[in-house]
């Protein structure tokens, strides 16, 4: 079961991180990922793959959340351009690459969640 108070600390911190991360760019951005994939995963506890799936899920929180809106967007806008079926799958293929795109960049919340796993037990 998913702990979501854990998610949602986590992503505070990272997105808190994140937004002093710009001073050192590249560095700075995979720490804050670490950090707060490790809060989320301590905060869960359960062990290795525990910790990585609440890592995993507050690194891609807020890009779960700007997918999902840019999809209302397209559905809207593929409801008038192509009527209902374009809308539809319009929709829903965006929301499926942003989902797709928001994990792969939460890889380095997944590694901070793992560890926080590990030492949350």
């Amino acid at each position: 079961m998913t702990d979501w108070r854990a998610v949602i600390v986590g992503f505070l911190v990272g997105a808190v991180l994140g937004a002093f991360a710009f001073a050192i760019p590249v560095i700075g951005h995979i720490a804050a990922g670490l950090i707060g994939g490790g809060v989320a995963g301590y905060m869960a506890g359960g062990g290795l793959l525990r910790g990585a799936w609440h890592g995993l899920l507050a690194g891609a929180l807020g890009g779960l959340v700007v997918a999902l809106l840019v999809a209302i967007a397209a559905s809207v806008l593929g409801g008038f351009i192509g009527g209902p079926p374009g809308g539809v799958l319009s929709g829903l293929g965006v929301f499926a690459l942003g989902a797709l795109v928001a994990f792969l960049l939460a890889i380095d919340s997944a590694i901070g969640g793992a560890i926080g796993g590990l030492l949350g037990e």
